[in-house]
């Protein structure tokens, strides 16, 4: 097999394409060979050594993929051999082949194909638990969805119209804000040209948004959240610009609103059986056309360095995929 391996964790250029030998499943794990893998933003910190993950060097970046299983270790008995699988196990996914955990697994019906099957776990669980499990999203709510153009964004968008809600989609330029639309959105602000909080009180004529769905952080989080209506829930997903922000908490009190974290990864480990019914669902939704990865482009397996770069200067709409 090969894979890129990260032997010491400064970053990209650090990373090297090379052959190791191809192992062999232990008891609860099976060997998968990658069709597809998906480069998320935690990709990129943890090969920066910035990640709240930090795997034993040297390991193989990439946290979510999908492919076929070639071989089974002891006691994995509902998966098999030739069978379709999609797993995010945090590591593994940029080379050939990967040993992953069978439980993390998700076995994938008849005409889900791996470039989607890649792209689909951590956006769509991320979203899904935020917006439906955290904030409790209603039908005739409004949300307001901040970088609405990359991959929980976009997931964001079609999880709340599936939910009957109203979407405002927010992103930094206009090619990126046609997505939105495209994907469903109700409305959309570019914030690079437009005073986001003036077009979110015409928009909801003074109300402000009921749920504002933030994977960015940063500048935008506070002016956001002065825009929220009565009762709204602020859903902390994560801090794609870098800084964290710090947001007064006499806001929240004017408000009556609540600031509610997401971290959709300790919910699957906390509570395994509500995720896989989740994920069950999502899947549902998939096979029904209410979702459906939003995919900016495959590139070759080699051309990570290339992936990595591109996803680097923000021009990435939806999810990157690297295929074998």
């Amino acid at each position: 097999m090969h894979a890129w391996l990260c032997e010491n964790p400064v970053g990209v250029e650090a990373l090297t394409w090379k052959e190791l030998p191809t192992p062999s499943p232990q008891a609860g794990q099976v060997l998968i060979r990658i069709e597809a893998a998906s480069l998320n933003f935690p990709d990129l910190l943890i090969v920066q050594n910035k990640y709240q993950m930090k795997p034993d060097l040297p390991f193989v970046p990439g946290s979510e993929y999908a492919g076929v299983i070639e071989a089974v270790g002891e006691g994995v008995t509902h998966l098999k051999v030739g069978q379709s699988v999609a797993c995010l196990s945090g590591t593994g996914g940029f080379g050939t082949h990967t040993l992953a955990p069978a439980k993390l697994c998700m076995p994938l019906p008849a005409g889900f194909p791996a470039v989607d099957a890649a792209a689909f776990i951590m956006i769509y669980a991320t979203s899904h638990h935020a917006l439906i499990d955290r904030a409790a999203l209603k039908a005739g709510e409004t949300v307001l969805v901040l970088g609405a153009a990359g991959g929980v964004g976009t997931a964001a968008i079609q999880i709340a119209k599936a939910a009957g809600a109203r979407v405002i989609a927010a992103a930094s330029t206009d090619e990126k804000c046609a997505l939105c639309k495209s994907l469903g959105a109700d409305e959309t602000i570019n914030y690079t040209t437009q005073n986001m909080r003036e077009v979110l009180k015409t928009l909801t004529e003074g109300k402000g948004p009921d749920v504002i769905y933030d994977p960015v952080g940063g500048d935008f989080a506070e002016p956001a959240f002065r825009s929220i209506a009565w009762r709204g829930r602020y859903l902390v997903v994560g801090f794609a610009a870098g800084p964290i922000p710090a947001l007064p908490f006499n806001l929240a009190l004017l408000k009556g609103a609540s600031i509610v974290g997401v971290f959709w990864g300790d919910f699957a480990r906390r509570e395994p059986q509500a995720n896989a019914a989740m994920m069950a669902e999502l899947a549902q939704w998939y096979a029904q056309g209410k979702v459906k990865p939003a995919i900016d482009r495959t590139m070759p397996m080699s051309d990570l360095k290339a992936a990595y770069a591109h996803m680097g200067s923000r021009g990435v709409m939806g999810k990157l995929v690297m295929v074998n």
